[in-house]
C-alpha cells in the first residue's frame, strides 16, 4: 500500500513544485511588467513637464525671438508677417502644442547665429561637454572616493583635516579666477600645457568626426600626435571641474562612512578579528554605495549639464557655452534645444543610477 502511494505522492509534490516556480515566474513577470510601465509612465510626465517649462519660460521671458530674426530695424510691416510666420500670434496653448509636435518629431527648429538646424548643432556641441565631463568625474571619483573613506577612517586627525580644507577650498573658490590663475600659471608662464580650445588650429579638420569625442576618434584612427594635443587642452579645464567634483564627492563620502563606522556591525566584525581596513572597505563601504551612487550621478549631471563658466575662460566650444552665447543673442530654439538636451541628460543618468542601485543592493533587485 505504502509502496503503490509513494510514485502518487512524488508525482503531488511534483506538480506542486512545478505550480510553485510557474506561480513565481508569474509574480516576478507581474512585477516587471509594473515597473516597466511605472518607468514609462513617469518618463513620459517627466518629458511633458520639461518641455512644458521650458517653453513658457522661453515664452515669457523678455527676449523677444522676432526681433532676433528681423533684426531692430525692421518696419513694423515684416516684423508681424515673421510673427505670423512663426506662429506666435496663436495662444500659449496652441503654440505649446505645436511645439511638443516638433519635438516628438525630433524638429527643433533652426539657430539663429549659426542658421543651422538646432539639433545639428547640439550634436556637434555636446560631445565636447561630454568628454570633458567624463575625464572632470573620473578624476573625481578616483581621488574623491578613496580620500573621503580615508578621511573618515582617521576622523579627527591631519589627514582628515587635509580632505576638509581641500574641500572648503573646492567649494569657496570661485571656478572662473581658478581657471584664470591656472591659465596664467602653466599656460603663460611655465608652458606645461597649450592654450585655450579643444585642439590646436593645425590638427582642426584632419581627424574623421566619428564619435565627436577627439580622444576616442584620434585613438580609432591612430593619430597620436592628434591625441596628445587633444589631451593637453583637455587635462586643464578637466582636472579644475574634477577637483570640484572631487570636493562634493570626497565630503559626502567622509559623511556616510563616518555614520557606517559607528554602527555595531564595524565593531563585531572588529571583535571578530578582522582588520581595521578590511572592515572599513569589506564591511562599511558597500553599504554607503547606494548614496555614493547618488551623489557621482548628481555631480556628472551637473558637469554635462555644461560648465559654463569653465568653457568660457577656456574657451571651450561645449553644450554649455552654446547655450550661453544664444541666450545673449536671443537665439530661443537653441536655448529651448539646450535645456531639453540638459533636461534628457538628467533622465538617463537618474535612470542609470536605478539601474546601478540594484546592482549595488540586492535587497533591491526584489522590490
Amino acid at each position: 500500500m505504502s509502496v503503490e502511494a509513494a510514485p502518487g505522492l512524488s508525482a503531488a509534490g511534483a506538480r506542486d513544485g512545478t505550480g510553485s516556480r510557474s506561480h513565481g515566474a508569474a509574480t516576478r513577470l507581474a512585477r516587471a511588467s509594473a515597473r516597466a510601465a511605472s518607468l514609462l509612465g513617469s518618463l513620459a510626465l517627466t518629458f511633458l513637464g520639461l518641455t512644458a517649462v521650458t517653453f513658457f519660460i522661453g515664452r515669457m521671458s523678455s527676449i523677444d525671438p522676432v526681433i532676433a530674426v528681423v533684426g531692430d530695424h525692421a518696419t513694423r510691416e515684416i516684423y508681424d508677417k515673421a510673427r505670423i510666420a512663426m506662429g506666435l500670434d496663436r495662444s500659449l496653448v496652441e503654440q505649446y502644442l505645436i511645439y511638443l509636435g516638433k519635438v516628438l518629431r525630433g524638429e527643433l527648429g533652426s539657430s539663429v547665429i549659426t542658421s543651422h538646424p538646432v539639433l545639428a548643432d547640439l550634436m556637434h556641441f555636446f560631445p565636447a561637454t561630454f568628454e570633458l565631463a567624463t575625464v572632470a568625474i573620473l578624476i573625481g571619483v578616483a581621488f574623491g572616493v578613496p580620500a573621503g573613506v580615508m578621511a573618515a577612517a582617521r576622523q579627527g586627525r591631519g589627514f582628515d583635516h587635509v580632505v576638509r580644507v581641500v574641500g572648503l577650498f573646492g567649494y569657496s573658490m570661485p571656478i572662473f579666477w581658478i581657471g584664470l590663475v591656472s591659465l596664467f600659471l602653466f599656460y603663460g608662464k611655465l608652458g606645461w600645457v597649450p592654450g585655450p580650445g579643444r585642439i590646436d588650429a593645425f590638427y582642426e579638420d584632419v581627424l574623421e568626426p566619428r564619435t565627436g569625442v577627439i580622444l576616442i576618434d584620434a585613438a580609432l584612427a591612430g593619430e597620436w600626435d592628434i591625441f596628445r594635443n587633444a589631451f593637453g587642452h583637455l587635462i586643464l579645464p578637466a582636472s579644475l571641474l574634477g577637483y570640484l567634483s572631487l570636493a562634493y564627492i570626497a565630503r559626502m563620502t567622509r559623511s556616510f562612512m563616518i555614520d557606517q563606522l559607528r554602527q555595531e556591525y564595524v565593531t563585531t566584525a572588529l571583535i571578530k578579528g578582522r582588520s581595521f581596513v578590511g572592515a572599513v572597505w569589506r564591511h562599511a563601504f558597500p553599504n554607503i554605495l547606494v548614496p555614493l551612487i547618488t551623489v557621482m550621478g548628481l555631480s556628472y549631471a551637473s558637469l554635462l549639464e555644461g560648465a559654463v563658466l569653465t568653457e568660457t575662460v577656456f574657451a571651450w566650444p561645449g553644450l554649455g557655452l552654446y547655450i550661453t552665447r544664444s541666450l545673449f543673442n536671443a537665439d530661443m530654439n537653441a536655448v529651448l534645444g539646450g535645456t531639453l538636451v540638459v533636461g534628457g541628460v538628467f533622465i538617463g543618468i537618474n535612470l542609470t543610477c536605478d539601474f546601478l542601485y540594484r546592482l549595488a543592493d540586492p535587497r533591491l533587485r526584489e522590490a
